[in-house]
C-alpha cells in the first residue's frame, strides 16, 4: 500500500511542477526558476522517501564557472544534484522527446546534445564554454550512460573540452545509493535494459533510500588537456568508490536537510 501512496504523491507533485512551468516560469527570471527547480527536486525526493547526505564541499557559486562531473546510477541522480545547488545539465537529445520528462528538463535549463551527429559536439562545446565563462554551473555524466553503481564506465574526454577552454574548475562527484544502515542499495540503480517503469517500481518499494553524494576536490582545468582532466576526475572518483566503507552509516558527514 505504501508504494501506491508514494506513487500518488509523486503524480500530484509532477502535475504541480508542470503547472508551475506553464503558469509561472514565463514570468520568472533565471535565478527564481533555479530556486523553484531546486525546491521541486528536493520535494520529489521526499515523495519517494529518499534522504540526501552530502560529503565534501559543493561548488561555491559566486560567478565562477564550475563543471560537476558525476557517475550516473539512477533516475534520482539529477534530482539529487538539483536539490543541492542550481545546475544546468547536459543530456542526450533523446531525453527531450520523453513525454513530460523531456519538456520539464528543457524548462529547467537542460542543454541537449545530439550524440549521433559529430557536428553537434562542436556546437555543444561552444554553448557549454559560453555558460562556464558566464559563471554558470553545469553538470554532466561523463560515462554517457548509467551503471549499477559498483564501478565507473569509461569517461568521454570530449565532454571536458569546454571546461578546458574556459579554464573552469571541474568538480568530480560520486553518487551512491544506500540503505539506512549504510549498506549498498542496488534497487535504486537504472541500467542496461531496465525500463523506466521497472526502475521507478523498485524505488517505490524501498522503505527508505539514502542518496549519498561525495563532492571531491576540484580540478583546475586551465592548461591541461581534456584527456588529462578526464583521467584525473575518473581516478579521483574510482579511489573514492574503492575507499567507501559500507559499514559506516550515512549521515556521519554533513547531511542536507531537504
Amino acid at each position: 500500500m505504501t508504494r501506491f501512496i508514494r506513487f500518488g504523491r509523486l503524480t500530484l507533485h509532477v502535475i504541480a511542477g508542470a503547472l508551475t512551468i506553464l503558469l509561472l516560469f514565463p514570468w520568472l527570471d533565471r535565478a527564481e526558476r533555479d530556486k523553484r527547480v531546486g525546491r521541486w527536486a528536493a520535494k520529489l525526493l521526499r515523495c519517494l522517501n529518499v534522504r540526501t547526505t552530502v560529503r565534501g564541499r559543493p561548488p561555491m557559486l559566486r560567478g565562477q564557472g564550475a563543471l560537476i562531473v558525476a557517475n550516473h546510477v539512477s533516475l534520482l541522480d539529477i534530482h539529487v544534484i538539483h536539490g543541492i545547488l542550481p545546475a544546468r545539465f547536459v543530456s542526450k537529445a533523446e531525453v527531450r522527446g520523453w513525454p513530460v520528462i523531456g519538456w520539464m528538463a528543457e524548462a529547467a535549463g537542460t542543454l541537449f546534445l545530439e550524440r549521433s551527429r559529430k557536428s553537434d559536439a562542436a556546437r555543444m562545446n561552444s554553448v557549454m564554454a559560453g555558460h562556464l565563462q558566464a559563471g554558470d554551473c553545469l553538470a554532466l555524466f561523463p560515462e554517457g550512460t548509467t551503471s549499477d553503481g559498483n564501478d565507473l564506465r569509461p569517461f568521454y574526454p570530449s565532454l571536458f573540452q569546454p571546461a578546458v577552454e574556459s579554464g573552469a574548475l571541474v568538480w568530480p562527484a560520486l553518487i551512491r545509493y544506500l540503505n539506512a544502515d549504510g549498506s549498498a542499495n542496488p534497487e535504486a540503480a537504472y541500467f542496461d535494459e531496465m525500463s523506466l517503469a521497472t526502475s521507478l517500481g523498485k524505488i517505490l518499494r524501498q522503505p527508505e533510500i539514502v542518496a549519498e553524494i561525495h563532492f571531491l576536490p576540484a580540478i583546475a582545468s586551465a592548461g591541461l588537456a581534456r584527456r588529462e582532466v578526464a583521467r584525473l576526475a575518473g581516478a579521483a572518483m574510482r579511489a573514492a568508490l574503492a575507499d567507501a566503507a559500507p559499514g559506516i552509516a550515512p549521515g556521519t558527514a554533513g547531511r542536507l536537510q531537504a
